[in-house]
């Protein structure tokens, strides 16, 4: 996707408001199966756009983003490797305690998050938690699952699909969980779990539950970071970070993610149910 045409999203939109009130973080996931290079471009431009307006898409800064040719937007690659290698990475470490050459960040971009290794990525999070302050990253993966929680606590997780980029409404079951999460009881949560087994829903339809609860919890907890979000989920976002602390929100969407893999295992809907419900009120 064209970085004008990006410009158009809801994505694109809560970035340009983060970057407006100067809360664009360093560390940032880009996931979900939208275009997740077309997003970490887009803020990279918004790090180094020198027009009021970040990213205004028009300044040489910008342009220089558009065309993959701005000298501290890197893209972190290893065309000699299926993973990255661990001397790639420590280049890329010495490299950030350079300061820029005529940008005001250096950012670096790993748009392919599977290529890099738990070694790899215990370098990575020294230099996440204490780099420079110019320093950015910006991690691409459709799953964050294959980043080490250690690494996704230190970012913020910005999800993107075609049918959240399109202005599509939410499930009304993930709605509804997300509701129970915030403001359900126990009984009540646990009640609208049975009442789904007793549904005969399938693997795929718990997948797109978790996924789309997931989603509105990922909507609070930017907000919670002072990101806009999209007026059709600002009512439950509003509830969601109302009710649960930043921890309860990350750990819940951890949880999620977690049974949302599980629904690719070969285990029943009733078990799955059962083992969500529990670590559920764990989690809460």
């Amino acid at each position: 996707m064209e970085l004008l045409d990006f410009a158009k999203t809801d994505t694109a939109a809560r970035l340009r408001a983060a970057a407006k009130r100067g809360a664009l973080s360093h560390a940032l996931i880009f996931s979900g199966s939208g275009d997740r290079r077309a997003a970490a471009r887009y803020a990279a431009a918004a790090m180094e756009c020198t027009a009021e307006n970040k990213p205004c898409l028009a300044c040489p800064a910008c342009r220089k983003v558009m065309q993959d040719i701005h000298p501290d937007v890197t893209f972190v690659r290893d065309a000699e490797h299926k993973e990255l290698s661990i001397d790639t990475v420590r280049a890329m470490r010495a490299d950030a305690f350079i300061r820029p050459n005529e940008g005001a960040r250096k950012v670096y971009i790993f748009e392919d998050c599977t290529i890099l290794t738990e070694k790899d990525q215990n370098v990575l999070l020294k230099l996440v938690e204490e780099g420079p302050a110019y320093a950015a990253f910006f991690f691409c993966a459709e799953n964050p699952a294959v980043l080490l929680q250690t690494i996704r606590s230190r970012c913020v997780e910005v999800k993107l699909s075609p049918t959240v980029e399109e202005g599509g409404a939410p499930d009304e079951r993930a709605l509804e969980l997300a509701r129970l999460i915030a403001e359900g009881s126990r009984a009540s949560r646990a009640a609208f779990l049975a009442k789904l087994e007793t549904q005969k829903v399938t693997r795929d339809d718990l997948s797109s539950l978790f996924e789309g609860t997931r989603l509105l919890l990922s909507s609070a907890l930017l907000g919670q970071y002072g990101v806009s979000v999209p007026e059709r989920d600002l009512r439950i976002a509003r509830s969601l970070a109302s009710c649960l602390t930043k921890a309860k929100l990350l750990g819940t969407i951890d949880l999620l993610q977690d049974y949302r893999n599980k629904c690719t295992y070969n285990v029943g809907v009733g078990p799955t149910l059962g083992g969500f419900a529990v670590e559920l009120e764990e989690t809460l």
